[in-house]
Order: structure tokens, then sequence, then C-alpha cells
């Protein structure tokens, strides 16, 4: 390797994976030459940082398979909700489910699933785009503002989760085990809820991409038809901006009107 330059040999390593990288941290050991010990190191941590997400990947997955060894049947699937807290927009569940025979298949291209709020943007629409062609079955249920300000957002969430289980199983049949994230619903019998389940969990961080993508790029389409609330940043949230905009502009039709009131209590003075 000595008679490669600096550059040659940075090159070789930035293309090393975890097979190759161990043969050239050998024949590179000897090297005194800095830059060549600077990429050495590099590349010792990247792959490292590699194997150690794939693992985690893999744990995801491993407790899936686990639960549903334990609980008993084949068809798991996880349901995360997007959109609780929010002052304008729908409520969004993610239902999803994986074939969890199919590891080998699927792990390789789910490399950075994780809970939707811990995803950057780009890498989130990558990962729903993966599980839509990798799930078994996927979908996402709404609820809409004036609904959840009809209802209230416990029975909005029930309906909710309700109708995309529903949706899953107009595809597969029957589930035999429903895990949730968080507290419980009390959905039925099969239910199992898991806290912080979308960092636990492969089929519930899948469903809070899933849900997470559909409800940004809804609330970005939403921006275009009432402009001014921010809603393509803020995605109906409580910023001091959208705040702001609803002092100025008003409530839109977009708005939870129940989730409001100091805005309407403000209007009267």
């Amino acid at each position: 390797m000595a008679e490669l330059t600096v550059s040659e040999i940075r090159e070789r390593l930035r293309q090393a994976d975890e097979h190759t990288l161990p043969a050239l941290e050998r024949s590179l050991r000897g090297d005194s030459r800095k830059g060549v010990q600077s990429a050495l190191k590099a590349a010792c941590r990247r792959v490292a940082e590699q194997q150690a997400e794939r693992e985690r990947i893999c744990g995801l997955w491993n407790f899936d398979q686990e639960i549903l060894t334990q609980r008993g049947g084949t068809l798991l699937v996880g349901l995360d909700e997007v959109g609780r807290g929010p002052l304008a927009g729908p409520l969004a569940v993610g239902a999803v489910a994986f074939d969890l025979s199919a590891g080998a298949q699927v792990l390789p291209q789910l490399v950075g699933l994780n809970d939707s709020k811990q995803v950057k943007p780009a890498e989130r629409v990558r990962l729903a785009q993966t599980i839509h062609e990798q799930a078994a079955a996927w979908t996402v249920a709404w609820i809409e503002p004036q609904d959840i300000d009809r209802l209230g957002i416990t029975a909005s969430l029930r309906k909710a989760f309700t109708q995309a289980l529903h949706g899953i199983e107009q595809t597969l049949g029957n589930v035999d085990v429903i895990l949730l994230d968080g507290n419980p619903l009390g959905l039925d019998s099969r239910e199992v809820n898991v806290v912080k389940g979308d960092s636990k969990s492969a089929s519930i961080a899948a469903a809070s991409i899933v849900a997470k993508v559909a409800r940004d790029h809804y609330m970005d389409e939403m921006d275009q038809q009432y402009p001014g609330y921010g809603f393509g940043h803020n995605k109906g949230y409580g910023s001091a901006d959208h705040e702001e905009a609803i002092r100025s502009l008003g409530l839109s039709p977009l708005h939870r009107r129940s989730f409001c009131t100091k805005f309407l209590q403000e209007s009267l003075f």
C-alpha cells in the first residue's frame, strides 16, 4: 500500500465495508503518514457505526418477533398516532404489518428506522417509501378537525386506531397481535402496549414514519390552501408565529376550535 498516495488510500477506505476493512487496516497499520492514519480511524468509526445501526434495527425486528411468539399467531400489526396535539389539521394513525419471517430481505433497507421525531425529514420520506414497498400491508387513518371537536381527542384516537386496524385486516385477514405505542386504549384483547414503542418496535416505528410523512405532506398542501398560518413549517402545531397568525387572521376551517378556546375568548374582548 506504500506505493499508493494518501488520496488513493482515502478513497479505498471510503469504499470499505465490514468485510474489506479488516484487511486494509492490517496493511495500513504501519503506514506513518498522518493522512492515512486519520482516514483509517474515520473508516473504522464509520463501519462501527454502521454495524451498531444494523444491530439496532435487528433489535427492533426481534422485539416484534418475540412478542408475536409469546402471544401466539402469525400476524402482528404496529400502530402509532401523529398529530395528537396541534391546533390545526387532522389526527393521523399509521398501521404497518411486516412479514416477520422475511427479515433478511427487509432489514437492510430499514436502516435508520426510528421514532419519526428522531428522523430527519428527507430520511423519513425515504423510509416511508421503503415501508410502503416492503410491508405486507400499511395504511393511514384520518380524523378531521371537525370530528376531533365533536368527539374529543380520546374518542378520536380510538376511532382512528380502529379504522387503521380495519384497513390492515381488510388486506391480510385477522390480526393476532396489536402493538400500540404508549398508554392502553382498550381496543380489544389483542392489544399490547409498549412504552416508547416507536423506539423499540419495528412495526410501531414504521407506523410512526408513514403517518408522519403522510400528515406532513397534507399540511404542506394546506399551506397553499390556507396561506399565512405557516402550515408548511409548523404543521399545525402551536408555534409563536402560528398563534400570531390566528390572532391576525382568525381561525381557518382546518383549525380545531376545541384546541383554540383561548383565541376565541380573546376575540370577545
